[in-house]
């Protein structure tokens, strides 16, 4: 590995949503960025992983990858593992564990392969192995070239740690910001989500225009890492950009426990300023004053014929409120179904291929400004 500052970082996200995720990244000024198979690469020192942690909003986790080699079985991999200097990355004092994977490669048993990895840690570094430690090594065995990468996160990055509370069906915060990105939003007018559940598209949509780092509230793995420098990530964390939105961001919901939720979980994300939650069912839905912005829904789906078919009520009131009412307004809806989408009659646009999404595959169905 290089130890210093051009090694490869790993930015996880969705299948399906890399380009939309590259596109925030090279707009955070990393260099370079390369959209691949789920995620976002890109090249850099311990700093650049400690910003790519802080600034972006779209990544589910940031892998530093420390080392990369051939290995076609057990014993190969074994004597290459204890070649890695372990020590330049990991403390002796902090527990790890190690997650494996292996896909088209002669060595085909993740469970072993995780354990010689461990077990070479283990007698070259003199650390632990927990299985509930913070800090994970990950090793990637594909047709027989095994990558190795620390992830540096910990906690999945759409906890944001201002989110105490959820409703059933919840929005990842890296998925809610890149929707409202793919919808071109980029801090600068209103957003109102008529079902706002527990608050997430409006509390991503006013930190964006707020210039809020979606990681200020939280701890990362990489602090327990031999590369941490407290000192530097406190200047980091310190360097302030935010500003006041010149527009506000509205939800409602006609659960009066999704509003009190969405409300907590703005005022504890500092957001609260900014934000306007009402109780209200789609038919109430009146555009809010000043100029027109971005709706963004995430309507339930239904998961058996019956709730589909059930459904379509509720999205043909949505189509006609926002048809009726929201001239100028540009339209986003997240949906698994394109009968549902199609049931509100809103003049969308071709859509993008469909992403996982709570064991589903959603797509974003969008308009231009309504007429």
């Amino acid at each position: 590995m290089t130890r210093d500052n051009n090694f490869e970082i790993f930015l996880a996200t969705v299948p399906g949503l890399e380009t939309v995720l590259c596109a925030e990244v090279r707009g955070k000024g990393f260099k370079q960025p390369k959209p691949v198979p789920g995620g976002v690469v890109i090249r850099g020192g311990w700093p650049e992983v400690w910003r790519a942690n802080l600034w972006i909003r779209g990544a589910g986790r940031v892998l530093a990858r420390i080392d990369s080699f051939r290995a076609v079985h057990l014993a190969q991999l074994d004597s290459r593992a204890r070649r890695v200097v372990w020590d330049s990355v990991l403390r002796p004092d902090v527990p790890f564990r190690v997650e494996a994977s292996c896909a088209g490669s002669r060595i085909y048993h993740s469970g072993a392969a995780a354990e010689r990895i461990e077990t070479a840690i283990r007698e070259t570094l003199g650390a632990s192995s927990s299985p509930d430690a913070g800090v994970v090594v990950m090793v990637r065995i594909e047709h027989d070239i095994c990558t190795i990468s620390v992830d540096t996160s910990g906690d999945p990055l759409h906890k944001r740690g201002y989110k105490e509370a959820v409703n059933a069906a919840p929005m990842r915060e890296t998925m809610a910001s890149l929707f409202l990105q793919q919808c071109g939003y980029n801090g600068t007018e209103p957003v109102f989500d008529p079902m706002c559940g527990s608050g997430t598209f409006v509390i991503e949509a006013a930190e964006i225009a707020a210039r809020l780092n979606p990681g200020r509230s939280r701890h990362f793995a990489f602090e327990h890492l031999a590369t941490f420098e407290a000192a530097a990530w406190q200047r980091m964390r310190d360097v302030r950009s935010m500003r006041t939105p010149a527009v506000r961001f509205y939800g409602s919901d006609r659960d009066a426990g999704a509003i009190s939720m969405s409300r907590a979980n703005a005022e504890r994300a500092g957001v609260a300023d900014y934000t306007e939650f009402r109780l209200g069912t789609i038919s109430e839905c009146q555009p809010p004053a000043g100029p027109p912005g971005l709706v963004i829904v995430n309507p339930p789906y239904g998961t058996r014929l019956g709730d589909k078919n059930k459904l379509l009520p509720l999205y043909r009131a949505l189509g006609q409120t926002l048809s009726g009412r929201f001239a100028g307004w540009r339209v986003g809806v997240i949906t698994s179904e394109p009968k549902l989408a199609y049931a509100t009659g809103l003049p969308f646009l071709p859509t993008s291929a469909p992403v996982p999404h709570g064991g589903l595959r959603v797509s974003l169905f969008q308009t231009g400004p309504l007429p």
